[in-house]
């Protein structure tokens, strides 16, 4: 079979495609022939060596796939040969055939595009629980999402709007319309002090910040909290710069976490909060199956709208990578070995 593999860390010049035997599900697992895996920034951040708690080269990424199980490892009860799955992988996606902890599996109808059901293992999955499992909006608060262009940002934009939640999102001007279009009030951080604007709009602040940057931007975020405010650190984009570890923007990312989440033990009145998808599915794998039901549902009413940019085979692999900047505002990317 085929599958990528990262031999050292880098930009998108260190992605191969090898061939390998085909791996052999252990005790609990099961292996999967891949009909989608999902590339995004996560998987960049694994490329460059700038993931907390990522693997050491040689290893091959992928953060989410979707599949049909051929083949079951001794002591498998839940799921059969033959049924369709998605799982979260963190990395090992992108090959043809993996192997996955049956635990690990949520069942996907055969009716759903896979491309699209991706999105929803890990982009949709993200903004979902952002909202409803770590910040824990309620109808008619106020939330100011960074990077609102983004797949993820788009994704709280639109699971917000369902939410009945007043959003703001930051967004580079030309995406000004994308945001708007999913019932925000857009911002132009290149033209405007959001935390500024965020102000004069509600007076007093916002009930919940979603940071999927970090760095500086989270401190300045804590101040745009109103008096009850949540603030949510999930990201680390700073930490990357034309594809590559940014070692100035990694140092200022801890500095100024350590900063806010010090602000936020020592404010009586606001919080600061952290998220980490695949460390609340590993404690909370209930809530990630009820979550994907939840959101596959919203998926077949038509109320939320996944967007795949690209599909591309394996092969393509670093012109996905290097698609990454180009395509957060269009959808997914996604590999179809």
């Amino acid at each position: 079979m085929k599958r990528v593999v990262i031999d050292r860390f880098g930009g998108p010049e260190v992605l191969q495609v090898v061939e390998v035997d085909d791996p052999r599900p252990g005790p609990g697992e099961v292996r999967v022939r891949v009909l989608a895996s999902g590339v995004s920034f996560t998987d960049a951040q694994l490329r460059a060596g700038t993931y907390l708690g990522g693997p050491k080269p040689p290893f091959t990424p992928g953060y989410e796939l979707v599949g049909i199980v051929d083949e079951l490892g001794p002591g498998c009860s839940r799921v059969r040969v033959g049924d369709r799955i998605g799982a979260l992988t963190v990395w090992g996606a992108n090959a043809e055939r993996v192997c996955v902890p049956e635990a690990y599996a949520v069942d996907v109808p055969e009716a759903l595009d896979p491309a699209e059901v991706v999105s929803l293992v890990f982009p949709y999955m993200t903004a979902y629980q952002l909202l409803h499992r770590t910040a824990q909006a309620k109808p008619g608060e106020s939330v100011l999402v960074h990077g609102a262009a983004g797949r993820v940002g788009a994704a709280i934009l639109e699971l917000g709007a369902l939410a009945r939640l007043r959003l703001y999102g930051t967004a580079a001007g030309r995406d000004r319309a994308a945001v708007e279009r999913l019932g925000a009030v857009a911002i132009d951080y290149q033209n405007e002090d959001f935390l500024a604007r965020v102000r004069g709009l509600t007076g007093d602040g916002v009930d919940i910040a979603l940071d999927g940057i970090g760095g500086p931007l989270s401190l300045r975020s804590f101040r745009a909290l109103r008096p009850g405010g949540r603030l949510v650190v999930f990201g680390r984009y700073a930490t990357i710069a034309q594809g590559r570890k940014n070692w100035p923007g990694v140092i200022a990312w801890y500095a100024a976490t350590g900063s806010v989440a010090l602000w936020g033990w020592l404010s009586p009145r606001r919080k600061v909060l952290s998220y980490r998808i695949q460390k609340l599915r590993i404690h909370h794998q209930d809530w990630f199956r009820a979550d994907f039901f939840a959101l596959l549902e919203l998926l077949r009413r038509g109320e939320i709208h996944p967007v795949v940019a690209e599909r591309l085979p394996l092969s393509d692999v670093r012109r996905a990578h290097e698609l990454l900047g180009s395509t957060a505002a269009k959808g997914k990317i996604v590999l179809v070995p």
